[in-house]
């Protein structure tokens, strides 16, 4: 059984923390209290804020005694990050606080593999916590009252969370040998008709996880890959990568194709829908766009046409990472097409585009024994694609 960590700044809210502990080991889960302070406290904890503040890169001056507090914080959450995944006992994860501390914790949680139990109770929590949750499997509880004091909502509202957290940590669910190994694919509207076909060639034999490429679900894939949850990657549609280079709304973070670096993984890859950069509502698209081409997906999305330079741009961000890649990889290149839109006769099919996205991915491409890159003459939602990707993914996996 793993231990309940129990997380927060000792320095304001000690009793509300130690609380939180009583409850936790009353409901028979062992507790390791850790203290995140960013200002000298007295308070005892099983880790010390100091303990943690050494595991900076830069030692404990990085963390304590700074004057400024957001530049505290920042270095306090990479500490605390560092110092969570070199647990070994970790069975929950309860953290309370402020918007301080939420970002202290929650940077730690993301750090941490999915399926480890992820509680946060927060006084933002009712708010907008994409940026606090990210791709993770935190689960964020409204504090209701500031963490300020027990009294008679606090009282409940951290019990409850206490009690679900040592419940977690108590009835850990035990990894199964799956039946079929995993594999994670990206979709987005216009790239469906391919990976519909890759997943009917292959779900006889693997377990097919689709993301849909919204910039959330290309990094929910790659924090899955991290955590050990996917065995090999069919990244169809990396039309994050255009949204993060030009300002659209869903975009990747410039980690990337990172987790595949780390991990090795049998990476099969291409170029899917990376000619569009995506925006809401027509109204509210940049008025420095105007003249663009573009498309309306649905009242809720503009679609923006890329060019040339944009599409050099795009390929040549992706090959650089692809380089870097060092298990097995295919990386395939579709002739005719990288979107439904973008085929002959469509809105955005535009040669000069693509033949540029195609050049720089080949101008930077750097040859390896585990890496190929591979031209298809075809469309990327063509039967000949689908055939072709499932054919070099095998080979691969």
């Amino acid at each position: 059984m793993g231990k309940v960590y129990i997380v927060g700044t000792l320095d304001t809210k000690e009793a509300e923390l130690r609380y939180a502990r009583r409850r936790a080991e009353k409901a028979g889960a062992k507790v390791v209290l850790v203290d995140v302070s960013t200002t000298p406290s007295k308070a005892k904890a099983d880790v010390s804020a100091r303990e943690v503040a050494r595991h900076h890169p830069k030692g404990e001056a990085a963390v304590l005694g700074l004057a400024d507090r957001g530049a505290a914080v920042g270095a306090m959450a990479e500490a605390l990050s560092r110092f969570m995944v070199s647990r070994k006992d970790v069975g929950a994860v309860l953290g309370l606080g402020g918007s301080g501390n939420t970002v202290i914790v929650t940077t730690a949680m993301r750090a941490l593999p999915v399926g480890i139990p992820k509680l946060m109770v927060s006084t933002v929590a009712s708010g907008n916590v994409a940026s606090y949750v990210g791709p993770s499997d935190i689960a964020m509880m409204y504090a209701v009252v500031d963490v300020a004091g027990i009294n008679a909502i606090s009282r409940t509202v951290i019990a409850n969370a206490a009690h679900a957290a040592a419940g977690m940590a108590l009835n850990a669910v035990k990894k199964e040998k799956a039946d079929k190994p995993g594999v994670g694919l990206t979709m987005f509207g216009v790239t469906t008709t391919c990976i519909t076909q890759i997943r009917a060639r292959i779900e006889k034999d693997f377990e097919c996880f689709v993301f849909h490429a919204t910039g959330t679900g290309g990094q929910s894939m790659e924090k899955l890959v991290d955590s050990g949850l996917l065995e090999s990657i069919i990244d169809i549609t990396t039309t994050e990568v255009a949204d993060h280079l030009f300002g659209g709304i869903l975009p990747c973070t410039v980690d990337r194709f990172g987790s595949i670096i780390r991990t090795k993984i049998p990476y099969m890859g291409s170029v899917g829908a990376v000619d569009m950069v995506n925006f809401g509502a027509r109204e509210t698209v940049p008025k420095t766009l105007e003249g663009r081409t573009f498309y309306i997906h649905n009242p809720q999305v503009t679609l923006m046409r890329t060019t040339p330079a944009e599409n050099r741009t795009i390929g040549t961000w992706i090959v650089a990472r692809l380089n870097r890649m060092t298990g097995p990889v295919r990386f395939l290149l579709p002739l005719k097409g990288v979107s439904a839109i973008d085929a002959t006769g469509q809105p955005f099919h535009d040669a000069e585009a693509d033949a540029a996205l195609f050049e720089a991915i080949r101008e930077g491409w750097v040859a390896a024994r585990n890496r190929k890159l591979i031209e298809v003459d075809a469309h990327i939602n063509d039967p000949a694609f689908a055939a072709e990707a499932v054919k070099q993914f095998k080979a691969i996996v």
